[in-house]
């Protein structure tokens, strides 16, 4: 399989629909819990592309620019923006969906950075 089949056969895509035990006090998705469905989309992501051992090393950048109110759907989708030897980046976007329309909008973007490791936890190629 060629690089460019692995990044495509890697996009990550999950859904959740927002309840009220994963808001704030204003009613919106907490950030926190909204970086935690992010890591984890994007660590599917990175492992598989590589299907090795991979380690979150960083979140890179995060920009909230909607906030997620609780009653709605959102999709994250998780993609390969970079690779290098031993490291990746993922992008994730989080899109929210009204449960009874077709809108659909943008409201979180991040890029989070994962090395892969063997088992005794020393870095190896990702390809």
């Amino acid at each position: 399989m060629t690089t460019e089949e692995r990044i495509k056969t890697s996009e990550t895509r999950i859904f959740k629909a927002v309840f009220p035990n994963t808001t704030n006090h204003y009613d919106t998705l907490f950030g926190g819990t909204a970086m935690h469905l992010m890591d984890e989309v994007a660590f599917i992501t990175a492992t598989r592309f590589t299907r090795k051992r991979m380690v979150t090393v960083s979140s890179d950048r995060i920009d909230f620019t909607r906030p997620i109110p609780a009653g709605t759907i959102i999709e994250l989708i998780g993609k390969i923006s970079h690779i290098g030897n031993t490291s990746l980046k993922v992008q994730v976007e989080i899109y929210i969906e009204e449960m009874y329309s077709f809108e659909r909008e943008k409201a979180i973007t991040g890029t989070f950075t994962f090395v892969a490791i063997d088992e005794h936890k020393q870095k190896v190629s990702v390809l």
